[in-house]
């Protein structure tokens, strides 16, 4: 189960066909396709519309925040009533590249928050050199839940997001010889509070770092959970595949 992809990219223009196959084949299980703008939330649901075992998320990158204005919100609530979409994201805070002024990232992140808050909807968190800042306007929102995406920081803050009721993303990283760290705080984190991503096109594991990432290299990931948890992976599968549910379809 792949819990954040970029499949509408670009980048599958040429075989995305070849992963809807796998997707309505159930040889992949679950996919979320994650919007960073409001242009490519609705491409998202242009492409995947109706495609089995798929869920949308839409919002708006802390990259793409000065792009966003008030059409653009409403835009992302009228796709919120559609009952593929399950999540508001990615949202956040990058810190690091600075693509967009960090007091418009943090008004565009709290705008999406409270709108993902009225629609009691989970969030997808993208978080770069703003850790602290992310923790102290979520904790704000008391009952929101959601997920740290690709998380990257250290033991004490991923602890904080914990307390709060976050998940943590773990994606292809997991995978690199010199990430000990990361793989420390999969040991350290409750499996019950773990999901499974890749997303690409990004952050390859290995054997595939250099190349272009997809949804079913998501075993790697999850091999990896399994070997740091001491689980069999059929076991450690089916507990990501839970939690999964239990963030994005409770209901269902």
């Amino acid at each position: 189960m792949d819990t954040h992809a970029h499949v509408s990219f670009p980048q599958f223009d040429h075989d995305r066909d070849r992963i809807k196959a796998q997707l309505e084949s159930g040889e992949l299980s679950m996919l979320i396709e994650v919007g960073t703008t409001v242009e490519d939330s609705l491409r998202a649901m242009e492409v995947f519309k109706g495609v089995k075992n798929v869920l949308l998320s839409v919002g708006v990158h802390p990259h793409e925040s000065d792009g966003l204005d008030d059409r653009g919100l409403e835009t992302l609530k009228s796709l919120l009533k559609d009952r593929q979409v399950v999540a508001v994201g990615e949202i956040g805070l990058d810190f690091y590249r600075d693509l967009s002024p960090r007091e418009v990232q943090k008004s565009v992140f709290l705008k999406q928050l409270e709108i993902a808050f009225s629609f009691s909807l989970p969030v997808v968190v993208h978080v770069r050199d703003a850790y602290e800042e992310v923790y102290e306007i979520l904790r704000r929102f008391k009952g929101l839940k959601g997920v740290i995406h690709a998380f990257s920081g250290g033991p004490a803050m991923a602890g904080r997001f914990l307390e709060l009721g976050y998940y943590l993303g773990i994606g292809g990283p997991i995978t690199y010889r010199k990430n000990d760290g990361l793989r420390e705080i999969v040991r350290l984190t409750p499996i019950e509070k773990l999901i499974s991503e890749t997303d690409c096109p990004y952050l390859p594991p290995v054997p595939f770092r250099g190349k272009r990432n997809e949804p079913l290299y998501v075993r790697y990931v999850v091999e990896e959970i399994a070997r740091q948890k001491e689980m069999d992976i059929y076991t450690c599968s089916k507990q990501l595949m839970y939690n999964a549910k239990e963030l994005f379809t409770p209901d269902l």
